[in-house]
């Protein structure tokens, strides 16, 4: 967690405080997003003092609830991952005076596009530069290293704005539950994702390579990513974003085998067509699947919907058709392999026997009840234990409550809602995995959040919204300042952004990523 510098104050009722901060920034000196001074014109800190012309609102669909005189609807989101900033984006878009804060736990925005999407996959992250765009208008600012919930409460968030939009993902991972699952050289694939895409939390990672078998629980494209990790060639990710600490622990890796493990059949794998051929053509590696995992898809592949049809087809394919004289080549000269297996359930993490690292995992054998993707896994009673020495589990991301006055739903994982509405609570909405749970892609994340914007904006314009003047960042600042906390601006990012690219140029990386809070602090004069 980022680093705070000063000594953090304590905190009086929500109501006392906020009034006295908002009279503190409407009375004293301060700075607006774009580092200007302002006085006692408190319109300035938001850069309000020019008229707008009722018509532009108006052709918009907006009541005329803020005068022309006043400020626009101030909206504060809590993520700045794909799902905060595509909300963010939606609502400056659509409404001509609508103005956005972001909070950030990290000292660093983007979210799962820095520290999720594979460090091979970079043009997944131009994204980035669709959200510095949004992130570089007048009318949205980034606040990093605000933990909400624990440096600033939803309710007061709540207070200083018209609405509040919860986009913070899902920072956890499902646990297996199942003996063994505490053993050195077991690990979320979350924890491993972070770890060599450099967030400061997982830094310490440290994992052992030097096994000869790996074996990752879950088939999605999660699953997929770390075992193409594990199995390429140092050399290739040398060029990316992997930062060198992971880079140094996998040149001195030893596994040469990563087993792919589901609960299912081929027809209920998670991962998408791309992700499989990455792997099936990964230089130096070749594909181990049982052609009897595939008994009878054939004549069920025309019955699949089209994507289903042809990620089936290329995992049929894979499995049981000779390959050409080049491609056999290839796999008859690969020094690693990979393979799926599937039908087989995690039971047990077993020890080596000085009981002090895994040794293997014990698999329960099991058979599908039911048909297509709600099949469900049902154990046959007959176990085989696959020896190990590293386990990965991709079972699922986890979203955590943020607040105890912020309903959550622990069994889903996801805050109740109605199209990103939160329910009971009005003013308060969701976006993102928080509010669907951890499925998808970036595209689909993107759709959910403009949905969430769409229903802020029709309340807004209904007048469900309250319509009178909220203090924003100002009230949030003064309270923030009292308990210690140093807020980061998207121009610091924009510091330590080029602190990274700097630092990688000599490598002929695009970056070195920053893993220390407290470094990136210094860098910034904190």
């Amino acid at each position: 967690m980022a680093a705070r510098g000063g000594r953090r104050g304590s905190s009086v009722g929500v109501g006392a405080e906020l009034g006295q901060g908002w009279r503190r920034a409407r009375g004293g000196q301060g700075r607006n997003r774009r580092g200007h001074s302002y006085g006692r014109d408190w319109r300035g800190v938001r850069g309000q003092g020019r008229p707008v012309r009722s018509d532009v609102c108006q052709q918009k669909g907006f009541r005329l609830q803020f005068s022309t005189q006043e400020q626009g609807p101030q909206i504060c989101v809590v993520g700045s991952g794909p799902a905060g900033f595509y909300t963010t984006q939606h609502l400056l878009k659509h409404h001509p005076r609508a103005h956005v804060d972001i909070y950030e736990k990290q000292l660093v925005p983007f979210g799962l596009v820095r520290f999720g999407v594979a460090p091979d996959h970079p043009e997944v992250k131009n994204v980035i530069n669709t959200f510095t765009q949004t992130a570089r208008s007048d009318r949205c600012a980034f606040r990093g290293n605000v933990v909400v919930g624990r440096d600033v409460a939803v309710s007061e968030l709540q207070a200083a704005y018209h609405a509040v939009v919860l986009s913070y993902g899902a920072e956890d991972h499902q646990a297996l539950e199942i003996p063994g699952e505490e053993l050195p050289g077991v690990f979320s694939a979350r924890a491993f994702v972070g770890w060599y895409n450099g967030l400061p939390e997982n830094r310490e990672l440290a994992p052992d390579l030097s096994c000869d078998t790996a074996v990752i629980l879950g088939q999605g494209n999660v699953a997929l990513d770390v075992a193409r990790i594990l199995l390429t060639s140092p050399g290739h990710l040398e060029k990316t974003d992997i930062t060198e600490a992971a880079l140094g622990v996998l040149r001195q890796s030893r596994v040469k085998t990563v087993w792919i493990v589901g609960r299912r059949g081929p027809l209920q794998v998670a991962f998408t067509i791309k992700e499989l051929r990455e792997m099936i053509q990964l230089p130096g590696t070749g594909p181990m699947l049982d052609p009897a995992d595939f008994l009878g898809l054939q004549d069920r592949i025309k019955e699949l919907p089209r994507q289903r049809k042809r990620l089936t087809e290329l995992l049929l394919r894979t499995a049981t058709e000779k390959p050409g004289a080049e491609e056999a080549a290839r796999q008859a000269s690969a020094t690693r392999t990979w393979g799926l297996r599937f039908f087989r359930s995690p039971q047990q993490v077993l020890p080596s026997p000085d009981g002090r690292r895994v040794a293997g995992i014990r698999l329960a054998v099991t058979r599908l009840e039911g048909v297509g993707e709600a099949a469900r896994a049902a154990p046959t009673g007959d176990t085989e234990d696959l020896p190990c020495g590293l386990v990965l589990s991709s079972v699922g991301y986890k979203s955590r409550p943020i607040d105890p006055n912020v309903p959550f739903d622990p069994k889903l994982g996801v805050i109740p809602n109605m199209e990103g509405r939160v329910l009971g609570v009005p003013g308060l909405y969701c976006s993102g995995w928080v509010k669907r749970g951890p499925t998808g892609v970036i595209a689909t994340t993107m759709t959910d959040s403009f949905l969430t914007g769409q229903m802020l904006l029709q309340d807004l314009k209904a007048g469900l919204l309250p319509s009178g003047p909220r203090p924003g960042y100002a009230a949030i600042e003064a309270l923030l300042s009292g308990r210690g906390v140093q807020p980061v601006s998207f121009s610091d990012w924009e510091k330590l952004d080029a602190e990274e690219v700097s630092r990688g140029k000599g490598a002929g990386k695009p970056r070195e990523k920053l893993l220390d809070p407290q470094e990136m602090l210094r860098l910034l004069g904190r």
